[in-house]
């Protein structure tokens, strides 16, 4: 639990610091770990199944697959999908670097559609203007854990053919139209990094109804091996087992998963708590010049992952360094991806999304985690209306 004090400031004159971020530990989780460090299985064992189980039944998926971290989780995903050399897959500018170079991965080509000014979502409508003939995915990111229109999203899907690839990394227990994320496309990916709204440390997931593309993402996230009868070609013995394609290591251990199955009990109630903390923070920053709070699209029900506010981009910077000197931990969510070097250097050097640039040139990241108090948000709050008001003059 992170030491917090209203004014800020410690006994001793120190500034304290909120991070953007952080997980939230009980005794029982740990107690959980500590019961698999003690038992026969620390890897492959009955703990990755039970929460591969319990994730699906939460997001009404039939089938899970956990992974090694969401990364790997966007990569069996694809692979599964069938991405190859020359197909193009469409996704967000606005994310995590992960959700393209998974694309990059099975050696096809990312196409950045812009998103909605609203939501900081990838738009539908710019989805449908960049799909070619050498389209074969969407991977739509559900971006702060809001999530996307997805009624729009898969029904160009279907007009054209195409795989759909929920990037969920930051939306479990978000809900579209009263339907928790994880069971409405072909394929969902889950993260569990510590920052995100349940975590097992580092970990993933993909869940789907498809049986096809259950049994191909379990072949790929474990070198391509499997032992299962139905699928392989021969059988010598009971120690027998086959390659059938070319995959990864990509396996999660128990011990992530005893905390993943702690954890998914107090799911509900963190979401509760995070989206108390956003209202705390919307009527904070309500009628406040010069800051604009995200708005909510009324289908949808966030997780809350990241809480994101835009000032004007010229003072973007000092607004940020004044809040870090605070003690608020803020950061930014995120640089378009095409923008990086490596995809400046790779042939995105033309590529312009004008409302992700325009949102990425005012956005600030604000604190929110599970454990945070009312009283930490009112600080950030009264901190950075100052800030606002002083720079701007």
């Amino acid at each position: 639990m992170i030491m917090f004090l209203f004014s800020n400031v410690d006994s001793g004159g120190l500034v304290m610091f909120i991070p953007y971020g952080r997980q939230s530990i009980s005794e029982e989780d740990i107690q959980e770990v500590v019961n698999v460090l003690r038992s026969d299985y620390l890897t492959t064992g009955p703990a990755v199944a039970e929460f591969e189980r319990q994730v699906a039944e939460y997001v009404g998926a039939k089938y899970a697959v956990a992974v090694s971290n969401g990364t790997a989780a966007l990569h069996i995903a694809c692979l599964a999908a069938g991405i190859g050399k020359g197909d193009e897959v469409i996704t967000s500018p606005i994310t995590f670097a992960a959700s393209a170079n998974c694309v990059l991965y099975c050696g096809g080509t990312p196409i950045f559609a812009d998103i909605k000014e609203d939501t900081y979502n990838i738009d539908p409508e710019d989805i449908e203007r960049k799909i070619t003939p050498r389209t074969k995915a969407i991977i739509p990111v559900h971006y702060t854990g809001q999530p996307c229109e997805m009624d729009a999203i898969n029904e160009i899907a279907r007009k054209h053919n195409l795989i759909v690839i929920e990037d969920g990394a930051q939306v479990i227990s978000g809900e579209y139209k009263g339907q928790k994320v994880g069971s409405i496309s072909d394929m969902t990916t889950f993260s569990f990094h510590p920052v995100k709204p349940l975590t097992t440390g580092e970990g993933g997931m993909v869940t789907t109804n498809s049986k096809e593309l259950y049994e191909k993402l379990k072949l790929f996230h474990t070198h391509g091996i499997t032992r299962e009868e139905s699928l392989m070609q021969g059988n010598d013995g009971p120690w027998y087992y086959e390659q059938l394609e070319l995959g990864y290591n990509y396996r999660i251990t128990d011990i992530q998963c005893a905390l993943g199955i702690s954890q998914l009990k107090r799911l509900d109630d963190f979401a509760t708590h995070r989206r108390m903390l956003a209202a705390r923070y919307d009527k904070g920053f309500e009628g406040v010049k010069n800051i604009v709070t995200p708005y909510q699209h009324p289908d949808c029900l966030s997780s809350y992952h990241l809480y994101m506010i835009q000032v004007p981009a010229a003072i973007r910077k000092e607004v940020f360094e004044e809040l870090r000197k605070v003690g608020i931990g803020v950061n930014v969510h995120y640089i378009p991806v095409y923008k990086h070097p490596y995809y400046q250097a790779n042939g995105y050097q033309d590529v312009c999304c004008p409302n992700a640039e325009k949102f990425y040139a005012g956005a600030i990241t604000l604190p929110l985690f599970a454990d945070m108090t009312l009283e930490q948000v009112d600080y950030v709050v009264e901190k950075t209306i100052e800030i606002v008001i002083k720079l701007m003059g």
